[in-house]
């Protein structure tokens, strides 16, 4: 498809500047790290979908990645043509195609050793290979194809990352995978954990979860200042949901001592200094909470989804996995243009910032 030409290109760039950056100055720090970075190769598992073909239009023309979409090469043109966009096959991205490519026979090879000892005979690994885009995707990364993964633009979070498991795999030290979600709220900036993956963690998973929530915050330049949440507030109720956060803060304190941390306690009280110095004047907490650590899937999950839309405008962050021992991240089905351009650019810097 010819490419046509942009007639203000100044204006052009002004106004995808403020697409991109519509989630506030948080994501800054990520774009210029994506823009100037070596490894910018990013698989995106879900190729033909609308949503993910015009984000990558923006990732080309702001130079954040080199996209690599998995699906059939022709429904990929005719839909970047449908909607109006300037992608070039081969130009500026790059295909896996589902119905043939050269690569299948040693990936399905590959992924049959990976998992022989663990229930996947030969047929099944042929016929997964084929159908299973994640898993796809998941092979180039693990192939050195590609410098990151996105995925998730339908399905559930535990589909996707069952693949991610299978051939990625943990970072090393890690035992726990989870999601962290970022909202641009009014005023302020809040991130979520854990709110996709652990039904109910242990004391032992959310103290590992939040460290590794503080770190990917500080790679945004934000100093994290976490609050352990829960109905109770500083030994105010003996439920075990209580219990397991007041342990939480323990260990924390023992492995983290970096960490600013506090818990634990209401919602209201993290984000507001005053109720929290009236309630409990020595809490090792200052200022306003920016990372909410909730006790169990339900409740990051719920807190994550109304705060979402209710006050934050659906401008998201996330989900950023945690865990992995690559870049990869599973977006969700509400996620947006805007927040897999976001994604994009994090998966980028993922891949070219120590882990």
């Amino acid at each position: 498809m010819a490419s046509r030409p942009i007639a203000d290109l100044d204006a052009y760039r002004e106004k995808l500047q403020a697409f991109v950056y519509a989630s506030g100055t948080t994501m800054k720090p990520i774009f210029a790290i994506a823009k100037r970075a070596r490894d910018k190769r990013v698989v995106f598992c879900e190729g033909e979908e609308e949503r993910i073909l015009r984000a990558v239009q923006v990732v080309v023309d702001e130079g954040l990645a080199r996209p690599t979409l998995i699906g059939r090469p022709p429904i990929i043109a005719q839909r970047c043509e449908r909607f109006g966009l300037r992608l070039e096959a081969g130009r500026d991205y790059d295909v896996v195609s589902t119905d043939h490519d050269e690569r299948y026979r040693d990936y399905w090879q590959t992924y049959h050793r990976l998992m022989a000892r663990r229930g996947v005979t030969q047929q099944f690994a042929k016929i997964e290979m084929r159908r299973r885009l994640t898993l796809i995707g998941s092979m180039l990364l693990h192939k050195g194809e590609v410098d990151g993964l996105i995925c998730g633009t339908w399905g559930t979070t535990a589909h996707h990352l069952q693949y991610i498991d299978q051939v990625i795999g943990r970072r090393a030290g890690v035992k726990t995978y989870a999601c962290m979600n970022g909202l641009i709220l009014p005023g302020r900036q809040v991130m979520l954990v854990d709110t996709h993956v652990n039904y109910d963690p242990s004391a032992a998973q959310l103290a590992e979860i939040t460290v590794m929530a503080a770190e990917e915050m500080l790679r945004f330049g934000i100093q994290p200042k976490a609050a352990l949440l829960s109905h109770s507030s500083f030994g105010s109720s003996n439920e075990p949901s209580a219990v397991k956060m007041r342990r939480t803060l323990d260990l924390l304190r023992d492995q983290a001592p970096w960490l600013e941390v506090d818990g634990e306690m209401h919602g209201d009280v993290a984000l507001d200094p005053v109720a929290r110095a009236a309630l409990m004047p020595n809490s090792t907490l200052k200022g306003v909470a920016n990372l909410l650590v909730l006790p169990n899937i339900d409740a990051a999950n719920i807190a994550y989804n109304l705060l979402k839309t209710a006050a934050g405008g659906n401008i998201a962050i996330g989900p950023v996995l945690l865990g992995a021992a690559q870049p990869v991240h599973i977006l969700t089905a509400s996620a947006t243009v805007r927040r897999i351009v976001n994604m994009t650019a994090l998966t980028v810097a993922d891949a070219n910032v120590a882990r």
